[in-house]
């Protein structure tokens, strides 16, 4: 609800505080009196496209201020979170414009981007009028009005699932089939590839292994026949069994030597055992040196044929295991592709179904929705002495999508048998305001967290018409806040705050003033709507009469 509006050096208007109330806002005084300046700077700080030249003759910049309740589930609290800033249950909105056309914004003292300004305002104040194309005018928004007038919202999340799974099954079917394709592109080179690494088997480590076992047996080739031979000499045919007998000719002789032989004999004891350690020990290493030449010719041919595979493919002999793993799952890939591009194929139609479906669901939804809607314009249109004009909600098919496959459009003929068509097109300015109202009157709820602006709606409609105006206005207001400038007295008598806005002339400028009436001051203006300058006692008496026709509604 919009509580107050600063404005500071904007076009006529020095400096002007206005502050709002609910329910039934109305906005009188003669034509040219600052009336539309108001809104005008009303939307420049809400951030709406108007005009640029706002700035008050003779200063720098201009400002707007506007202050609105907010409650704790409105539209705006989301936004403010996705931009940053913290729930609050005032919104404070801030604008100033420059003499050279630079504007800056702030919400709650951060400054902030037009597009974050107009994302906010749009869930604050709705604008009506003959120059409306933001709300209800706009082709675009018409599905989204019939289908919160139809309150079907199940149909809705049913389409909206139905057409996510159906556009991720397409994705699926779409990847698939561009992988098979590149896959059945390699399919010669995948299965030559995959039989020759099959075939041989790769195993991650095994090049080292296989060259140190290779460099072994060939380092053994050339060192056993001196092993060999120096094996022969430590043997008993050699230097073991020269031992054996120098240490038997010792003994022989150790009586007759009175002891002189003992030390050498000994030592060549320990010499034997030494020598026999010796002989073991190259035994043992000739035979671990012994080994088959084709298992050398084996472990070379192995060898060579991994590294000649790491080449070809131009990895590292270590990697042609994870290689194999990878080519093996790609051809297995290729051989089920065909299968699940079968599925998926079978999926997409079952999605496409479901989809086709549940968006026939919405469209008869919409359909039943339209008519309703077309019956209660009906009603609201003949009070508004338009009992004659025909409106029409038109569906017709759109192009796919998570809101379904319709397009609708608000049409309108204003006589029967008369061509129909766009609202905006071919409503004249008094029709349209009405057929606005009628439609705005339809399609509210019993409460309404926007504030809605009517700009002199009842133009070119008096007497009892203004009156149906001015009643239906009044009824968009229970609840919530409607702001209306008009010029009709039958519809001023209806509000629940009467704003005055006049023109205050000098010698040297002219300004505009914005004043809150009394009971007193209302009779008066509402007697000046109704016989001009000169109000009369019989024009106060009329005023009082439609001030006290209120209480009828």
């Amino acid at each position: 609800m919009l509580r107050g509006l600063e404005i500071r050096n904007m076009l006529i208007i020095d400096q002007l505080d206005v502050a709002f109330a609910p329910g039934l806002n109305v906005l009188t005084g003669e034509t040219g009196a600052g009336k539309s300046i108001l809104l005008d700077s009303l939307g420049f700080v809400l951030g709406w496209r108007g005009r640029a030249d706002l700035v008050r003759q003779g200063h720098d910049s201009g400002e707007v201020t506007a202050w609105f309740d907010l409650g704790a589930d409105h539209p705006a609290q989301a936004i403010l979170a996705d931009i940053g800033l913290s729930p609050s249950d005032e919104l404070i909105l801030r604008r100033v414009n420059t003499r050279d056309g630079r504007k800056t914004a702030w919400i709650n003292d951060r400054r902030v981007s037009g597009d974050a300004l107009r994302a906010v305002s749009d869930t604050l104040i709705e604008l009506h009028g003959q120059h409306d194309d933001r709300g209800l005018l706009d082709p675009k928004g018409h599905r989204v009005l019939l289908d919160t007038f139809g309150q079907y919202g199940a149909v809705q999340t049913a389409v909206a699932q139905a057409w996510k799974l159906l556009a991720q099954t397409r994705r699926d079917l779409q990847s698939a089939t561009a992988a098979h394709d590149v896959l059945k592109a390699e399919e010669e080179f995948l299965r030559h590839s995959v039989a020759e690494l099959n075939t041989l088997a790769p195993i991650a480590g095994e090049e080292a292994e296989l060259d140190t076992k290779r460099r072994k047996m060939q380092a053994a080739e050339r060192v056993r026949e001196d092993i060999m031979r120096a094996a022969q000499a430590l043997s008993r045919d050699a230097a073991e069994g020269m031992l054996v007998d120098a240490q038997r000719w010792l003994d022989d002789a150790s009586t007759a030597a009175d002891g002189a032989l003992d030390a050498p004999i000994a030592a060549l004891g320990r010499a034997l055992i030494e020598l026999q350690e010796a002989a073991d020990g190259v035994d043992r290493c000739l035979d671990a040196m012994d080994f088959d030449p084709h298992e050398l010719e084996q472990a070379e041919e192995r060898l060579f044929a991994l590294r000649g595979l790491a080449r070809k493919h131009q990895v590292q002999v270590d990697d042609l295991a994870d290689l194999a793993a990878t080519l093996n799952d790609r051809l297995h890939s290729l051989d089920a592709g065909v299968g699940q591009i079968e599925d998926l194929q079978i999926a997409v139609k079952q999605a496409q179904s479901d989809y086709d479906q549940a968006a026939a669901a919405l469209t008869a939804a919409r359909q039943a929705a339209a008519a309703k809607l077309d019956a209660a314009m009906a009603q609201e249109l003949a009070p508004l002495k338009m009992e004659r004009a025909v409106f029409r909600t038109v569906l017709s098919p759109a192009p796919a999508g998570g809101d379904g496959v319709d397009q609708v459009d608000f049409m309108v003929a204003t006589n029967p048998g008369a061509p129909s068509g766009p609202l905006a097109k071919i409503a004249s300015g008094g029709e349209l305001s009405r057929f606005l109202l009628a439609l705005k009157v339809c399609l509210s709820g019993p409460e309404n967290s926007t504030t809605m602006i009517f700009d002199e709606i009842d133009r070119g409609v008096g007497g009892a018409t203004a009156d149906a105006v001015g009643r239906r206005l009044s009824g968009l207001a229970r609840g919530g806040q409607v702001l209306v400038v008009t010029h009709s007295p039958q519809v001023a008598a209806l509000g629940d705050r009467h704003f005055q806005v006049a023109k205050v002339q000098s010698d040297t400028e002219t300004l505009s003033r914005v004043m809150v009436l009394d009971t007193d001051q209302r009779i008066d203006e509402i007697a000046r709507m109704i016989s001009g300058d000169s109000i009369t006692d019989a024009a106060r008496a009329a005023a009082q009469q439609l001030i006290d026709g209120r209480n009828t509604l």
